[in-house]
Order: structure tokens, then C-alpha cells, then sequence
């Protein structure tokens, strides 16, 4: 590898990362909408909020239909450089990756509004579905039915970017995919830091937090929740508990 493409990549990455289309896209459709702060009302008065500057900010504040194109954008800023690189250079996927790598951190930490932005997990399946869709249809789909049977909101959505990590390492000979995926998986669970802990503290002050309600905090579909409500394992498992603790 040659250190100035290194830097070249790493550098267009970074910049192209900054762009922050939940900003530009609410200052077109809306100047009046606040894409930079999510409060979300729980059932029992407590409140969800998030500064995340995202596809999901966009889509509460603006719409369905902005929050995707917003999304799709987020992707595309990621992985449409990362693919060039790869094809530029298909003997070193590494340059595309750290491409990818830097466009992430872009994206979390953007130069142009004081390194405040999103959480990256469209950055990262923007790299991954690119440079690895059969990959990105495998994990997701893995993830899905696991927090499906399990029946946990938060495992639905997030086991599939955990388990993309395995899957690199098995799936590709060039260790840089695997390097590639613990650094986003890292970037991405240190920036969701702030909602982690506003969700363990909400949990020990013994809010009442179905899958349905965490659903609708994490802004992923109240029905989705709900099913899993009445089908996952967890629930199954505390109905049974209840049943037993009343006989």
C-alpha cells in the first residue's frame, strides 16, 4: 500500500463523510424542522432523546419519504467512494475500506457542523452493500430472525452489523474486511453511547419498557414491537413466569 493513496483515501473519505444530508435536506424542504434532536414521549412520561443527526431524525422531523432519500444519501456519500477505490485498485480493497472507515467518522464527527452528526450505521451498510451485498442480506437477514425468536426490538436491529464482523472473517481472504468491521462496529456502539445509557438508566428506574415502546423510542415501528410482544421468546417466558407466580 502506498501511504499517499492511504491519505488520499482517507482524506476525500473524511470530507465526503461530512456532508450532512438530514441538514441539507431540512433546509430545503422545511428550514423550520429541527433535524438535530429527537424527543420521544414514553407511555409513562418519561422521554427518549437523541442529538443524533441522521435518516431517523429526517423521517420524524420532515417525513417518510425524506427520511429514505436522506438514508439512501448517507449510503451513498460512504460506499460510492469506497467502491471507485476498490475498483481502482481491486488488488487493495484496504484503500476503499479505510475510504469507508474514514467517511464513518465523517459522518459521526463532520467537519462542517462542528463535528456533530450521526450515529454511521447508514455509512456502514452504504460500504457493505456494495462492496458486499450478499454479506449484508445474510447478516441482516441472521440478525433479524434471531431478535424475531428472541423477541427483543434492539437485537433485530442491531445483531446483523454485530455478526458482519464473523462473516468477513469468513467469507473474505484479505483480513482488511475483517479490520474494516470492528472499526465501524466500534465507531458506531462508542457514538451510540448517550441513547445506550438514557436506556439502562431508564431500565433501573423500573420504567415500564415493552418492546413496543422501545420500538417506538428507537424509532423502528411500534407494530414490530408489538409482535414481539406477544410471539418472542422473552415474552413467552415472562407470561410464563407470571402464570406460575400466580398459581
Amino acid at each position: 500500500m502506498e501511504p499517499l493513496l492511504i491519505f488520499v483515501a482517507a482524506i476525500l473519505g473524511y470530507l465526503l463523510g461530512s456532508l450532512s444530508f438530514a441538514r441539507i435536506i431540512g433546509r430545503m424542504v422545511d428550514p423550520t424542522a429541527d433535524v438535530t434532536y429527537i424527543v420521544e414521549e414514553l407511555p409513562d412520561g418519561n422521554t427518549f432523546e437523541s442529538d443524533s443527526v441522521s435518516a431517523t431524525a429526517a423521517r420524524m422531523a420532515l417525513g417518510t419519504r425524506w427520511g429514505v432519500t436522506t438514508g439512501l444519501l448517507d449510503m451513498a456519500k460512504v460506499g460510492v467512494p469506497a467502491l471507485i477505490w476498490v475498483l481502482l485498485y481491486p488488488d487493495t480493497p484496504a484503500y476503499g475500506l479505510i475510504s469507508g472507515i474514514a467517511g464513518h467518522l465523517g459522518h459521526v464527527f463532520p467537519l462542517y457542523h462542528r463535528f456533530v452528526g450521526g450515529r454511521g450505521e447508514s455509512a456502514v451498510y452504504g460500504v457493505v452493500l456494495l462492496l458486499d451485498p450478499l454479506g449484508a442480506l445474510v447478516t441482516t437477514a441472521a440478525g433479524a430472525v434471531l431478535g424475531l425468536v428472541i423477541g427483543h426490538i434492539l437485537i433485530f436491529r442491531w445483531a446483523g452489523l454485530v455478526l458482519l464482523i464473523p462473516w468477513m472473517a469468513w467469507w473474505h481472504n484479505d483480513p482488511a474486511y475483517v479490520i474494516y468491521m470492528v472499526a465501524a462496529n466500534a465507531i458506531y456502539w462508542t457514538s451510540m453511547t448517550p441513547e445506550l445509557r438514557q436506556y439502562v438508566q431508564l431500565l433501573k428506574d423500573g420504567a415500564p419498557m415493552s418492546q413496543e415502546e422501545i420500538a417506538g423510542s428507537f424509532a423502528m415501528g411500534e407494530g414490530l414491537g408489538r409482535t414481539m410482544d406477544r410471539y418472542g421468546l422473552l415474552a413467552r417466558w415472562e407470561r410464563r413466569a407470571e402464570r406460575r407466580a400466580g398459581e
